[in-house]
């Protein structure tokens, strides 16, 4: 399954309707949105997985691949194509062995942990933060010259800049060497998420892939 140029990282908002959180989801599909992540810190399983089946299903009828954060459990349980990998999450030679059929994205904050990510052979690995931003909190931003360090080790695999990135900024972004780019806020809070995710996937379309 081929990954896209604008993934969009799904967080349920404290007190946000399942409803409402899956219309808002549909929306971003609708608007562009080609590569999608569902991440729900903290959740148990079983809540984890209901709502990882009903928006695999949202990506499956759009064909667009469709990761889980962190969980290989919930991945494999409901249906996901891949998981994302933090730095301090599972091993990916673990998780392979787990689920050796998940599709596998690595999360990289400084240059040797792209280079130790490019060895693991994952399907794709996110640079960042860009900038700061509330999703990582304390987390310090990795700025553009890590989207320029990443950039200049021309991966041989898809790469998506992250963290603050919005349609105000992607434009430096892109300047730096990404041609993909991973957001939340900037799709998942906007007043009108499809003309977001359509502002941003009209800037990464101005850049060869």
């Amino acid at each position: 399954m081929n990954l896209g140029r604008l993934y969009l990282v799904a967080t349920p908002r404290a007190g946000q309707p399942e409803p409402e959180f899956l219309a808002r989801l549909e929306a971003a599909l609708d608007g562009g949105v080609d590569t999608l992540q569902l991440r729900c810190k903290d959740w148990e399983a079983g809540a984890y997985i209901a709502l990882g089946e009903r928006v695999a299903a949202l990506a499956r009828a759009r064909g667009v691949p469709f990761f889980i954060n962190d969980r290989v459990d919930v991945a494999a349980a409901c249906g996901a194509d891949g998981v994302h990998l933090g730095q301090g999450d599972l091993p990916p030679a673990w998780a392979r062995r787990l689920a050796p059929g998940l599709m596998l994205g690595r999360s990289t904050h400084a240059p040797a942990q792209a280079h130790a990510a490019l060895a693991e052979a994952p399907a794709y690995i996110a640079a960042g933060p860009v900038h700061a931003t509330p999703t990582k909190p304390g987390r310090a931003p990795a700025g553009l010259a890590y989207v320029r360090a990443v950039a200049a080790l021309n991966p041989p695999l898809p790469w998506y800049a992250i963290g603050g990135i919005d349609a105000s900024n992607v434009h430096e972004v892109l300047a730096a060497g990404a041609t993909r780019v991973a957001v939340v806020r900037a799709v998942l809070d906007a007043r009108d998420p499809p003309q977001a995710a359509s502002d941003l996937l009209g800037a990464l379309r101005g850049v060869p892939a």
